[in-house]
């Protein structure tokens, strides 16, 4: 993780960690999604005793998310966590955190240091901004794991508005040479949080700030997943399963492009080769997008023309657009 590593994508289970069978359960779901990494609650010793079990039963790394007792991080390290997430803003006692620190140290478990906007502990000086103390918290907090010769740190600065978070992350950047974990806090709904989650992390990512991403939703960890794949996507920073192309559709189109792309997009949920697949509605961009896909469908009325690898390879009625495109794209796939 960090340097040259590829981004990793992390998420949250929303089940209760004491229920171990449903975060289980909720973790094989996102591991088959596509994620790497992830974080459950523990709010008691019952939740980090549920770790060593939660664990034999799971392929992914787990990190124990630690709120105001250090004791439970001391449990969750016992009971195997792969990694801590220590909230500065609530757990303040120097005595406390060196305790949790030499348990890591002895384990070789990292720690994540993770600043919230929403729960920033006391300045210690006065601070013109936000971001300005959600970095000064977190370099005082990277100085004390330091100070008792430990190095296996990743930091967060999260916000839930992006511009605090940008702030955040561009400042403390060149000041530490540890892995950085980016999101944007309480995002949101769906469609409102994968937009605003996609401009912060995005624009940090095209700077080069960022080494695991988490898209924070309220809805389904595997739609926080899904999100952050397609972020990366399209900064060609990673690939994972098909990228659709699809037109917006306008009164130029003669066919229901809309369903269709709903259907392939369905039907390229069971696929995880990462191939790009065009589907489009009118002659304007149709053949030149659906040429440059790997696979693609240039519809026209009642007829459409199969592209792969930027050759025609049928012509097919409407009917059989759905059926024609996909036969392509199994047949690509499995030549691959």
């Amino acid at each position: 993780m960090g340097g040259d590593a590829p981004i990793v994508i992390q998420s949250m289970t929303k089940t209760d960690t004491r229920n171990v069978p449903a975060t289980v359960a909720q973790i094989k779901e996102l591991a088959d999604c596509g994620c790497e990494m992830v974080r459950v609650a523990v709010p008691d010793s019952e939740a980090a005793q549920a770790i060593s079990t939660i664990k034999q039963n799971t392929s992914i790394p787990i990190i124990a998310d630690i709120h105001f007792d250090y004791r439970l991080a001391l449990a969750a390290l016992a009971a195997g966590a792969d990694g801590l997430r220590l909230n500065p803003g609530n757990i303040r006692d120097p005595e406390q955190i060196a305790k949790v620190v030499r348990a890591a140290r002895e384990r070789q478990t990292p720690i994540r240091i993770g600043i919230n906007a929403g729960s920033l502990p006391p300045a210690s000086k006065q601070h013109s901004s936000i971001p300005e103390h959600m970095v000064s918290a977190a370099l005082e907090q990277v100085s004390l794991l330091e100070s008792l010769d430990f190095d296996l740190i990743k930091v967060s600065l999260k916000a839930f508005d992006v511009l605090t978070t940008i702030e955040a992350y561009r400042t403390i950047s060149p000041r530490i040479s540890y892995p950085l974990h980016l999101g944007i806090t309480e995002a949101g709904l769906p469609r409102a949080g994968a937009v605003r989650s996609a401009v912060g992390i995005g624009i940090l990512l095209h700077e080069g700030i960022g080494d695991t991403i988490r898209v924070s939703l309220s809805a389904h960890p595997c739609e926080e997943v899904n999100a952050a794949h397609e972020i990366l996507r399209s900064l060609d920073l990673r690939q994972h399963g098909p990228t659709l192309i699809s037109c917006p559709g306008c009164g130029r189109a003669d066919v229901d492009i809309i369903g269709l792309a709903e259907s392939v997009d369905r039907r390229l949920s069971e696929i995880s080769k990462p191939i790009k697949v065009a589907v489009m509605g009118c002659v304007v961009n149709g053949p030149g997008e659906a040429k440059d896909a790997d696979v693609g469908i240039a519809c026209g009325k009642g007829r459409g023309a199969i592209f792969r690898k930027g050759e025609v390879v049928s012509t097919v009625d409407e009917t059989r657009f759905l059926q024609a495109l996909m036969a392509e794209v199994e047949n690509l796939c499995a030549l691959d």
